[in-house]
């Protein structure tokens, strides 16, 4: 199953889970610092990022798979598959990413992309799951004593995993941290902050970090 028959099912968890609103947005506006400007929201889904951005005075335009869901965006909004944007070089002030690279297959052209469209000086935010997440076989263990430990599974490997989503699933493109920093290096990406947050309801896991959210700066060459 593809993302556009999962649509009912992603529109259902951001209505149903408020870690959306209480954890995810705060991390992305703090790394952003989104004002005046014209902004890409990659993996827009039905825009409900673009509307936080645009609160803060933003014109935010969305690119996503899904026709359904961008259809739904309160902006102009481009269907296509990322990590292609079909999209003038050097159109934007900045660019972000929520909870979208983790299902794009090639991250390097992702990087690249985003650096061709936006301006130099201009910001790049990208938020995603946090790479010991994604590693296959990763999983939170139990000791004998009750302490939970992180099984990192396959972290080095470029694999990926499945997800339950609904009744099918979601694919996840695992890298590790170091290859997602030097992909976005070698696009042209200089990197001004870094966050990474524990999953906000599991206090036995406050020590094992569940997001990973990244700013950066476009440099000329």
């Amino acid at each position: 199953m593809g993302w556009p028959e999962l649509a009912p099912w992603w529109l259902d968890e951001i209505r149903t889970d408020p870690a959306y609103v209480d954890v995810v947005d705060p991390l992305l506006t703090t790394l952003l610092h989104p004002g005046p400007g014209r902004y890409l929201d990659l993996g827009c889904g039905e825009g409900r990022l673009m509307r936080v951005v645009s609160a803060y005075g933003a014109t935010v335009h969305g690119v996503d798979l899904v026709e359904s869901l961008a259809a739904l965006t309160p902006g102009p909004s481009v269907v296509a598959r990322l990590p292609e944007l079909p999209i003038r070089s050097g159109t934007y002030d900045g660019a972000y990413s929520v909870l979208t690279l983790e299902h794009v297959p090639d991250h390097r052209k992702f990087f690249a992309e985003a650096a061709r469209v936006v301006k130099t000086s201009g910001v790049l935010a990208v938020v995603v799951n946090h790479p010991v997440w994604t590693a296959p076989d990763a999983t939170p263990i139990s000791d004998q004593y009750g302490e939970v430990l992180w099984r990192p599974g396959e972290y080095f490997s470029e694999g990926v995993t499945e997800m339950p989503a609904g009744d099918s699933t979601v694919v996840f493109h695992h890298r590790s941290m170091s290859a997602l920093l030097n992909s976005a290096a070698d696009a042209g990406w200089s990197m001004e902050a870094m966050v990474e947050q524990p999953h906000h309801e599991l206090t036995d896991q406050s020590g094992i970090p569940r997001l990973l959210g990244c700013r950066w700066r476009r440099v000329g060459w």
